[in-house]
């Protein structure tokens, strides 16, 4: 360990690297700062900085990961029960990174958040294999990071332990048709309301069944912005949602809550949208302390699948269709665009790659707004 400005580092010289492609190419370089302190991050695509970071970003933290996971499984250091999440080699970790490619897509606003997908992959390859030879090489500075992480998911371990889930004994009994994950820990584990038990399938093939749970539901739920709270139980789905998230109707006690993120996966066309949207209200009404909280979110799954060769795009609509076929009128051969009429339509790898991986999906936070 060295001491940089003040504040102790590991490794102590940064790990750098770097890859280039045919098409992409990554550079970085990171280190951890044990005792806390001003952490730089910094990440770019093209020289164009990504203040809000993006698929590039999440491949660099799972990379890291992959890696780790690894080093700690071969030397058999992890201890019994625990296992490293991308938060806890992600825990203190400064970074800069600097990824070159073709056509990138950007999401948000302001367009400061790189959302293409095959970067993720690409990112997060490049580094495990060179994070792997790194912690094979520095044994005693990859020991130290190893257990720098392992005390991150120590620490995570013991908060979850305070969070009292429902049981079966201590209330209603879970909906029969919740596929609930293993996990009780609440900074990773998610609930995903689906619409249509075509789709529920699906997901439930696709989902990572320890931090992830799906729940079906029949049809469009009832409008119950109008509706009071003591009447909106009368609804069966209305009651399952409640009982599954663990939170009554307009309860600001959030203690007995069950997941971390809750989030609505509906079809992508205008019957979706419109579930969406009255799964949203529902929240925003009677389910305010979750919205504030920042709980509930809305899956972005897309409308269109555009291949061309081996490459493979999502859109998702026609505004982001139309995009991606005038970058591909540059590239040889005819595109074929793939409509989606629903999430039943997509196979579990799809499924899992557009909406349910935190890696390459997209999604929304459901704001309540004022009120």
């Amino acid at each position: 360990m060295e001491a940089v400005n003040g504040l102790i580092t590991l490794p102590e010289a940064p790990f750098v690297g770097n890859f280039a492609g045919d098409t992409e190419a990554v550079d970085w370089a990171l280190l951890w700062l044990p005792e806390g302190g001003e952490l730089l991050t910094e990440s770019y695509v093209n020289l164009i900085p990504t203040m809000q970071g993006g698929t590039h970003v999440n491949g660099l933290r799972q990379g890291l990961l992959d890696a780790m996971r690894e080093f700690c499984e071969f030397r058999n250091i992890l201890p019994r029960g625990v296992k490293l999440s991308a938060e806890d080699i992600w825990d203190r970790c400064a970074y800069v990174l600097s990824v070159k490619m073709q056509d990138p897509q950007f999401a948000g606003q302001t367009k400061e958040r790189l959302s293409s997908r095959q970067c993720a992959a690409f990112v997060s390859g490049v580094v495990k294999d060179a994070f792997s030879l790194w912690l094979n090489q520095n044994v005693q500075a990859a020991e130290q990071l190893a257990e720098l992480a392992i005390s991150s998911a120590q620490r995570r371990l013991r908060a979850a332990k305070k969070v009292v889930r429902k049981k079966l004994t201590s209330g209603p009994a879970l909906p029969g048709k919740l596929a609930d994950c293993t996990s009780q820990d609440l900074a990773m584990t998610e609930l995903f309301l689906v619409e249509g038990d075509s789709a529920g399938g699906s997901a439930k093939q696709a989902r990572d069944r320890e931090y992830q749970a799906i729940m079906p539901l029949k049809g469009k739920i009832l409008n119950t912005w109008e509706v009071s709270s003591d009447e909106v139980l009368a609804s069966q789905e209305v009651h399952d949602i409640s009982v599954a998230i663990g939170i009554d109707p307009d309860s600001e006690d959030l203690s007995q809550l069950r997941y971390g993120k809750i989030c609505i996966l509906a079809d992508a066309d205008s019957d979706g949208l419109h579930i969406a949207t009255l799964l949203c209200a529902l929240f925003v009404r009677h389910f305010r302390s979750l919205v504030k909280g920042g709980h509930v979110y809305v899956a972005m799954p897309p409308l269109y699948r555009i291949d061309l060769g081996k490459e493979v795009f999502y859109a998702l609509d026609e505004e982001e269709k139309a995009g991606v076929l005038e970058q591909l009128k540059r590239k040889k051969g005819k595109p074929n665009v793939q409509r989606f009429k629903g999430l039943g339509e997509m196979n579990p790898l799809q499924l899992r790659e557009t909406t349910l991986d935190p890696n390459t999906r997209r999604s929304g936070a459901t704001d309540g707004g004022g009120g």
